[in-house]
């Protein structure tokens, strides 16, 4: 399906910039996502589960929780019974955000807790799935994490990374890098109070490798079976891969 590419090693961002300016942003964080994607984050949240192959009684890991409404829609797949998803992020208030959702919403298995994506405080081999959406591209070394991601995940266990890339469809291509520029930090703006962070998460987005860029991170990594899927014309993209 996808040609291999050319090896890449691709860094990320200054990792406590980044921690400060989703410090900023997260009582408003929400809105603004729901806003600026016009409500479509929420179906792609089911369409991560569903290509995660996440199934009843499995153990789940959601790096980069945010305030964790990809954590919420993996527990109600898997958290009955021996099922158990962990919700992870560095912002500290992205994780005292999801916990008062947790408060409102309780789910049997699930739980957050503060951790670097580079550095998971769990064990090898203890998860079925490894998650994270819209967040490797702002860890300072995506490599690094994707291998933490193999380390700690099950023979067998999957991971799925839902990012954003770049579209390639003429019309579509510009009228969403039009959309990126000017309107999403004006609104994003409004709604949060701060441009600056709307500026730099479209402008990660148009650099981030994408497409086969990304798998081949993955195999470098070690992960096989990689494969990739554009959603909502190629505005963003889900990964897969296996751990042998």
């Amino acid at each position: 399906m996808n040609k291999p590419a050319k090896k890449t090693n691709h860094s990320g961002p200054d990792g406590e910039q980044v921690q400060a300016m989703f410090d900023r942003i997260a009582p408003r964080y929400d809105l603004a996502n729901t806003v600026l994607s016009f409500g479509t984050h929420h179906g792609w949240r089911k369409k991560v589960v569903k290509y995660s192959g996440a199934r009843q009684g499995e153990k789940v890991l959601d790096v980069a929780t945010g305030t964790g409404d990809l954590a919420f829609a993996f527990s109600r797949v898997v958290g009955r019974g021996a099922g158990s998803v962990t919700g992870v992020d560095f912002v500290p208030k992205m994780i005292e955000l999801a916990d008062q959702k947790l408060k409102k919403r309780p789910q049997e298995g699930l739980s957050f807790q503060v951790a670097n994506a580079m550095e998971l405080p769990f064990e090898e081999e203890s998860f079925n799935v490894v998650s994270i959406s819209f967040g490797i591209r702002n860890v300072e070394s995506p490599a690094k994490a994707l291998q933490e991601f193999y380390r700690v995940l099950k023979p067998g266990g999957r991971v799925v990374v839902l990012e954003f890339g770049q579209p390639k469809v003429p019309i579509f291509s510009t009228s969403y890098r039009l959309y990126s520029k000017y309107l999403m930090p004006a609104i994003g703006s409004k709604l949060t109070g701060d441009r600056d962070a709307y500026e730099y998460l479209p402008e990660t987005a148009e650099q981030f490798p994408c497409r086969a860029e990304f798998t081949e991170l993955m195999a470098e990594a070690g992960f096989v079976d990689n494969r990739w899927k554009a959603v909502t014309g190629g505005i963003a993209f889900m990964y897969r891969g296996r751990k042998s």
